[in-house]
């Protein structure tokens, strides 16, 4: 791989089994993200990137070569996804294995030929040169014990490549057949089967021609259940369970399909790879081809597909039950090795036209979805089931536009967010069909959406829904449901400042998840246990949590939980002081938030970057990253509410503004942010630190007494919140006071600040007000 820096990646197509056309170009681009390990992104604000805009994007400075291997089937999608990864990214190779060439311009064709091959049947040592020939003894060898190349194999070995056309899957089906046939026999029986099949369509490519002849051959040789095991294996997408293949490939007079497995294994035409959850089988491409068509001639196709679609639909439901317990962990293993089938049977239940299906089998994977941070991938799966006509039970239709509402809302999709929420709760309201599951379904439809819509700061639904799901928990008895209930209500905790109730609601949830054996639910109960810590000052507890959590997150692959702790490990560098660390575990919170498409994940990450770079004296950096801060709010603004982040980004552009010398603009950006925290309900401590830098302004401004006056304000306020600043607030509020003290003698600093020691932060907000100039630019 000399020359390419980023190594080489392998992208196989062939999962992707007759895609729609009007999809084939991203789904080849997801197929090629999740090799490359490159997650859905969006900015802070923004819709999601298609999936073909973040590939190119992704691998715009990278020098590697990406295979993308069986094209075929997708040639006008690959060549068209090629074109533009090759147009965005030049450090770019692309090695596309096909039948066809892609036809773009620059192209260079290399056809793949076949094993060199004997020129004669020669003694065995000369034929042992031939690779087709060193293929064949090999397998032959594995087949049948103690088969050797000599003086009388050795001619007919070398015949039977010459006539396999030294094509490597041809050779290996043959040499399988040495056990039961001997070499001689082989031959005889290989020269009647292509005389038998030499007449095929003359349009086709010899290396074809003689490929379906040899798979023809082989499959002539099975036994009649072993046929149909093997065309049903055909529906399959890289691969499947053993539980899964007696499913889909039962039959209605009970064919032993273990049994039949085991024979095909062991005829080589179904391969067997031992994994951790156990044994998968799989088809070689070609096979499985074959056995697709074969399907169609046996009028099974539609059948085995609608099969497969329903099995694995049940599957996803069962699994969607055990993501929130002690199965977590096998389940979302499970579910990663069963992606391909998984997209495969939402594709036949569209082109079946199964509404419900679609529905039911979407719905139950966006948990786990979500648990994996593929929030993209979740929502085009919701929008292709709901786009399907068809009269299906509210309940059920609710439950997946639910899911796309919130998952919308999350992706920063704000548009009409509380009618489009009260619709999908309306809808499963309306439910006939789901019985005693009403109840509980709606729950949890309203703990989604208050977790969705939590950070568009409207309190007053954040309460009703959560409000509303407690009851919902408490009435049917889910454990899960009340300690998820939990966790929002320390994140309400954490945003009015409690830390005492904080504490109370995670711990609490904390115990029930770890009584449940659900990850997740530890992970998110802890995210804040770690902001106790970092209200009360505790930052020696703060980041042992951290320190706990980042490895479970990782090992779970649990990537928004990740973010989390990597977010947390920064913010607390940052009010530590420690603003190298800070910026570096920020940065990398970031990439992996906006690969995720994880819109709140990448606002906390980016509030500790700019902070610790402001801080560390980058005031560019810390900029870039406020000024997208403030866009994503207003535009949140325009169609919500405040957002919660939008006092500390409105104060730290006002210590920008001061820092270059605008004081009139730093005062009136602290003084908006007060009143943005006024109308979040933020916590006292972020209020009047607002307050104390406002003074600042003051101060700077040459209103010194004023100045005096509103610090005693906001330092009255400061203590009797209990809190205590973080050490760099600290250093931030001691230089306040030390400029503010600097411009007059000190007794009347002292009188100045004792009468707003006096006076309410309101007041002094007032005081400060009045002497602010006229409307400041806000972009800093």
């Amino acid at each position: 791989m000399a020359g390419y820096d980023d190594g080489g990646w392998l992208v196989e197509l062939a999962a992707l089994e007759r895609p729609q056309p009007r999809r084939a170009v991203d789904d080849i681009a997801e197929l090629a993200m999740a090799v490359l390990g490159i997650r859905d992104a969006a900015e802070p604000g923004e819709p999601p990137a298609p999936p073909a805009h973040r590939l190119a994007e992704a691998l715009r400075e990278r020098r590697l070569l990406l295979v993308l291997d069986n094209c075929e089937h997708l040639i006008e999608h690959a060549a068209a996804l090629t074109e533009r990864l090759l147009r965005t990214a030049p450090g770019l190779t692309v090695l596309a294995t096909s039948r066809e060439p892609l036809g773009l311009s620059g192209e260079v064709l290399w056809e793949v030929p076949p094993l060199d091959l004997p020129e004669d049947d020669g003694d065995g040592v000369g034929l042992a040169s031939s690779a087709a020939v060193r293929l064949f003894v090999t397998r032959a060898a594995a087949s049948a014990r103690g088969f050797t190349l000599d003086e009388s194999t050795g001619p007919v070995v070398a015949q039977l490549c010459r006539r396999l056309d030294g094509i490597p899957l041809a050779i290996e089906l043959a040499a399988t057949r040495v056990r039961a046939l001997g070499v001689h026999a082989l031959l005889d029986r290989l020269d009647d089967r292509f005389r038998a099949l030499g007449t095929g369509p003359r349009d086709l490519p010899a290396r074809q021609r003689t490929l379906t002849a040899a798979i023809d051959w082989s499959w002539n040789l099975l036994e009649p259940e072993e046929q149909v095991v093997l065309r049903r294996l055909a529906v399959h997408a890289d691969g499947c369970t053993l539980t899964a293949a007696e499913s889909v490939c039962a039959t209605e007079n009970g064919v032993d399909v273990l049994d039949a497995l085991a024979r095909l294994v062991d005829r080589s035409l179904v391969v067997m790879d031992e994994r951790d959850g156990g044994p998968r089988y799989r088809l070689l491409e070609s096979v499985a081809a074959y056995g697709v068509n074969r399907l169609h001639e046996a009028g099974e196709h539609a059948l085995i597909r609608a099969r497969h679609a329903r099995y694995y639909t049940d599957l996803a439901l069962a699994a969607d039950a055990e993501l929130r317990g002690a199965g977590q962990r096998e389940w979302l293993r499970r579910l990663d090795a069963e992606s391909a089938n998984l997209r495969a049977a939402l594709d036949t239940a569209e082109r079946l036209g199964e509404a419900e299906l679609a529905l039911r089998l979407t719905s139950a994977q966006t948990w786990y979805r979500m648990l994996r941070g593929r929030l993209s991938e979740g929502r085009r799966a919701l929008e292709t089931a709901l786009a399907i006509p068809g009269d299906v039970p509210a309940g059920v239709r609710g439950d997946a536009l639910t899911w796309y509402v919130g998952i919308t809302i999350l992706q920063g999709d704000q548009h009409d967010w509380l009618a489009r929420c009260e619709a999908a709760l309306r809808t499963i309201d309306d439910g006939d069909g789901d019985g005693d599951r009403a109840p509980a379904g709606r729950a949890r439809a309203e703990w989604f959406l208050c977790y969705a819509t939590f950070d568009l700061g409207d309190a007053a639904v954040t309460d009703r829904l959560l409000d509303r799901a407690s009851r919902g928990f408490a009435s049917t008895g889910d454990r899960w449901g009340r300690a998820a209930a939990l966790v929002m209500r320390a994140r309400v905790a954490h945003v009015h400042g409690d830390p005492e109730a904080l504490g109370r609601y995670a711990i609490e949830a904390a115990e029930t998840f770890r009584e449940l054996g659900d990850g997740w639910g530890v992970l998110q109960a802890t995210s804040w246990l770690i902001g106790q810590a970092d209200l009360t000052g505790d930052y020696d507890q703060g980041l042992r949590l951290c320190r706990e959590s980042l490895p479970l997150a990782e090992e779970l692959g649990l990537w928004p939980d990740v973010v989390g702790a990597l977010s947390w490990l920064g913010w607390i560098g940052m009010q530590t002081g420690d603003h190298a660390v800070a910026r570096e575990h920020c940065e990398q919170a970031l990439r992996l938030a906006a690969e995720h498409g994880l819109h709140s994940a990448q606002v906390f990450a980016a509030l500790g970057l700019s902070l610790a770079a402001r801080r560390s004296g980058d005031l560019d950096a810390a900029e870039e990253q406020l000024t997208r801060l403030l866009r994503a709010a207003e535009q949140q603004a325009a169609g919500a509410g405040t957002a919660f982040y939008l006092p500390i980004v409105l104060n730290e552009l006002g210590f920008l503004a001061a820092e270059r010398g605008d004081h009139e603009t730093a005062r009136e950006l602290h003084l908006r942010a007060y009143d943005a925290g006024q109308d979040i309900g933020a916590t006292a401590r972020e209020l009047t630190f607002a307050l104390a830098a406002a003074a600042a302004a003051l101060a700077q401004a040459g209103e010194a007494h004023a100045a005096a006056v509103v610090l005693g304000a906001a330092e009255a306020a400061m203590t009797a919140t209990g809190l205590p600043l973080a050490p760099s607030d600290q250093d931030e509020a001691d230089r306040i006071a030390a400029l503010i003290r600097s411009g007059q003698d000190a007794a009347a600093f002292e009188a100045a600040h004792a009468e707003g020691a006096a006076m309410t932060p309101a007041a002094a907000r007032d005081l400060a007000g009045r002497r602010s100039g006229a409307g400041a630019h806000l972009g800093a």
